[in-house]
């Protein structure tokens, strides 16, 4: 088998596996043409000019294999109905898990508000006094957090929350418990959102997450609570998320992620109050992706896609 990786990651991603040729290509290059004949392809960070000309010229290919947690560009691309699809997911998270952390820390101890002080040269001494008068507003010991997107970067988060003295609740697809947390289906989350006091979404961008984050949802939170997105920035309604700021009907938010990245210099995200922004930045790389992808391969070559882990639904 035949696999294009890319050359130019800053990561390792050598693959040695018997029976299998690495191809190397450019990330933003079209793949060279003694390479057309790759019948699996590695994808990372490749503009969509580039994953559109592959699926144009790669007329044997059968599998991509992205490294991001999310496979939506893939997904966007015209590959062929019979390309296998895989994801990343799994590579990404304790990174995301962490800064998603930070993320929520920062909105709940006002560290925008603390830096925006610092850069005006002035001491804050309204914040202690406001702690003082809302102690429980300040902490997540004692708090219920909600996080939209139970997967595998919940099961890492989870944790991490319940140690600083969170109660968690998870919602996805159906009922349940998972990670040892309780889980409730996303048409119940009138039952959950309006005693949270952070909302934490890691949703995947798909047709039926577009815009799911919209203003009614917004509006089940009570007015001290945070919202936090390290997953896709499509499933947010950022102008309800700007009015809701601006109208104090929420506390605070912090964004890993934007519809529209970069983020244009006149979104009105940049001036909304109590958020914090960060540029897409929570994964970072994936962690060890040589050795993902060496044994997606070993899989493939023992019984084709029906072997591999996380084949993305088409």
């Amino acid at each position: 088998m035949k696999i294009l990786v890319p050359s130019n990651v800053p990561f390792d991603l050598t693959i040695d596996v018997e029976g299998v040729e690495v191809a190397p290509y450019v990330m933003r290059e079209e793949v060279p043409d003694e390479h057309l004949d790759a019948e699996a392809m590695v994808t990372w960070a490749s503009p969509q000019r580039v994953m559109d000309d592959a699926a144009r010229r790669l007329s044997r290919l059968r599998w991509v294999q992205t490294l991001n947690a999310g496979p939506d560009q893939a997904l966007a691309t015209g590959f062929a109905p019979d390309v296998v699809i895989a994801s990343g997911r799994g590579l990404h998270d304790t990174t995301v898990a962490e800064h998603t952390l930070a993320m929520l820390l920062a909105s709940v101890r006002r560290l925008d508000r603390t830096l925006a002080a610092q850069r005006r040269h002035e001491w804050d001494r309204d914040l202690g006094r406001e702690q003082a008068h809302a102690e429980s507003e300040f902490t997540l010991r004692g708090a219920h957090v909600v996080i939209w997107g139970f997967g595998s970067i919940a099961a890492v988060l989870a944790p991490q929350l319940a140690a600083l003295g969170a109660r968690v609740t998870g919602v996805a697809s159906s009922d349940g418990e998972r990670y040892g947390h309780p889980v409730v289906a996303a048409s119940r989350l009138a039952e959950v959102l309006p005693t949270a006091d952070a909302l934490v979404s890691l949703l995947p961008a798909t047709p039926q997450t577009h815009h799911a984050l919209d203003a009614s949802v917004l509006a089940m939170l009570p007015p001290h609570a945070r919202f936090v997105n390290a997953g896709r920035g499509a499933t947010v309604d950022e102008a309800a998320l700007v009015a809701a700021l601006r109208s104090g009907a929420l506390a605070g938010a912090a964004l890993d992620v934007t519809e529209t990245e970069p983020l244009p210099a006149d979104s009105e995200l940049w001036d909304a109050p109590g958020l914090v922004l960060t540029p897409h930045v929570a994964g970072g790389r994936p962690q060890g992706a040589a050795r993902f992808v060496a044994e997606q391969a070993r899989r493939w070559l023992a019984g084709g896609a029906a072997e591999l882990r996380n084949v993305v639904d088409r």
